[in-house]
């Protein structure tokens, strides 16, 4: 069962109210001051979260850099990454608390926990277990101003699906890739191709919708190279640059050239978002930081971390220009424990230089990722391979035992994480608590809970995010039954769950992850476009107050 869409954009209104966070630390009072006298309209906001980043990362990539990161000059504080059920957090919950202002559960995005046992936080009534609840992006897009989410990840990832989506289960990408769609966001740029078409690889369509027709049919210029996007004059873009992920920004050049830079990205979007005379909020990810921490690659960790700082030098430079823009950045959670310093240091550590971790890694031309992509499947130039990776000159103990690995590529991590002192504590998460970068009017500051940036974004761009989700996301049964309807959820395709509601001689349907109402009578059938979606968690149909005013 399919539905098509129409184009026209419905403006939403301004939700007023929303408590701020108190300030704990030191204000810089006269940066924040002289931003709001130079222009007091519109407000931007740009959210940027470098995925599970620990402290030791960004350290380290400082050092590598030999100069001062972009950040350095916004470190305002610091902030606790803890979920509802777990003192460390999955990427899920995280999204979830920086998007909506509430913590969740693992794999859950956009929606309430079912299980809230760590200390200090309230229970979650039992009924509004899986209730959807509203972000910040969803808040800016009924505000009047443009959207736009960025990622290197695919753009349904778990981080980006938490500013644009909402799904019981991070995995469902079928419905975070439909909801942001039809969320009518003006610009998107990632990876994730693939689970916008049908097909039969991991994450292609299961409903055999076409989302690319519906890009479309709402006059977005769908761009697939860095030269398509940098050449793109339209207020509505969608770039999709791989089938999933795209590559390390240090492996781009050699594997991946026809792909945009993190900054470039961020560029492009700053320049598009601004047109709106509304402002905007902008949400950038760099994604795979986490990626390169689950598997000890140092080389990874530091390429994209020094390419997140990119991006942040070009949020930073538009925000100093314009004088009314919030930024933000923060990594979602620690991961790996990455430290300067290992076993190899335990008693020389006062008189290890800085060169003693640096410049084993500097040897390094690719990531774990880009230097396996050279290997050849008979192995026979391993070593050239490892060379990529900065492991020239082996000896004949690490050459047996890079030979003899079942898993070459984490061999290679610890072999240069070993000739440069470098320490890991895990291969997952870590729960430490994480800087805090920002800058602008009304940024916050101190230690704060991840859940206080969604409020504080959200009172800055002038709307309350309980109200907004009292207003987005209503229980559809109870609402249309109190209207005198009788409803069912029709799971004839379960890949197209669609929800009615019947009266008289009226039928309404509402589609899952679709704003879209379609009201039908003997004689016609109306389908009329809202400004929100309709989304549904397995038992529950939710809808917009717009939704039920839509039906007559």
């Amino acid at each position: 069962m399919h539905f098509g869409k129409m184009s026209k954009k419905v403006a939403g209104i301004t939700l007023a109210g929303a408590v701020a966070i108190s300030s704990l630390g030191i204000s810089t009072m006269k940066e924040d001051v002289q931003a709001k006298d130079k222009k007091k309209e519109p407000t931007n906001v740009i959210m940027m979260v470098m995925d599970g980043t620990s402290t030791g990362a960004t350290t380290l990539s400082r050092w590598y850099k030999g100069d001062n990161l972009a950040m350095d000059e916004m470190l305002s504080g610091g902030m606790r990454t803890y979920s509802a059920e777990s003192a460390i957090t999955d990427s899920a919950p995280a999204a979830t608390a920086l998007a909506t202002g509430n913590k969740s559960n693992d794999k859950f995005v956009g929606v309430l926990p079912t299980i809230v046992n760590s200390p200090g936080l309230d229970p979650v009534n039992p009924k509004n277990a899986h209730k959807p609840v509203a972000n910040v992006l969803e808040g800016a897009k009924q505000a009047g101003k443009a959207t736009g989410i960025i990622s290197t990840s695919e753009i349904q990832h778990a981080t980006p699906a938490g500013f644009s989506a909402h799904v019981t289960h991070r995995s469902n990408y079928g419905d975070i890739a439909e909801q942001q769609v039809y969320q009518g966001i003006d610009v998107v740029l990632g990876g994730g191709k693939e689970s916008l078409l049908p097909g039969k690889t991991k994450n292609a369509r299961m409903d055999g919708e076409n989302l690319l027709e519906v890009l479309d049919e709402d006059k977005y210029d769908f761009v697939e190279t860095r030269d398509e996007l940098l050449k793109s004059k339209s207020n509505k873009i969608w770039g999709s640059f791989a089938p999933s992920a795209l590559a390390y920004d240090l492996d781009r050049k050699t594997t991946k050239p026809s792909e945009p830079t993190l900054a470039e990205m961020t560029n492009k979007a700053l320049k598009t978002l601004k047109k709106d005379k509304d402002g905007f909020f902008l949400f950038v990810e760099g994604s795979k930081i986490d990626w390169a921490a689950h598997g000890n690659d140092t080389i990874g960790m530091i390429s994209d971390t020094l390419a997140f700082d990119d991006a942040v030098n070009e949020a930073l430079t538009f925000a100093k220009n314009d004088g009314n823009t919030m930024v933000i950045a923060v990594t979602d959670h620690g991961n790996s424990g990455i430290t300067m310093g290992n076993v190899n240091t335990n008693s020389s550590y006062p008189e290890t230089p800085v060169s003693a971790y640096i410049d084993p890694l500097k040897k390094a031309k690719m990531t774990v990722e880009g230097a396996l992509s050279k290997l050849k499947t008979d192995h026979s130039n391993l070593k050239e391979v490892a060379a990529l990776y900065g492991l020239d000159n082996l000896t004949s103990e690490e050459t047996a035992k890079l030979t003899s690995s079942k898993n070459v590529g984490a061999e290679m991590t610890k072999l240069l994480a070993n000739r440069a002192n470098i320490g890991f504590t895990t291969g997952g998460h870590t729960g430490e608590d994480v800087f805090l970068y920002s800058y602008g009017p009304s940024k916050p500051t101190g230690l704060v809970e991840n859940t206080d940036l969604a409020k504080k974004m959200a009172d800055f761009m002038g709307f309350d995010l309980q109200k907004l989700s009292n207003k987005l996301y209503m229980n559809a049964k109870d609402s249309f039954e109190k209207k005198g309807y009788s409803t069912r959820i029709d799971v004839t395709d379960p890949n197209n769950p669609v929800f009615v509601a019947k009266k008289g001689k009226q039928k309404v349907e509402l589609p899952a992850n679709k704003n879209i109402v379609i009201s039908k009578t003997p004689k016609s059938t109306k389908e009329k476009e809202i400004n929100a979606i309709t989304v549904y968690n397995g038992k529950d149909f939710y809808i917009s107050e717009q939704a039920l005013k839509a039906v007559k």
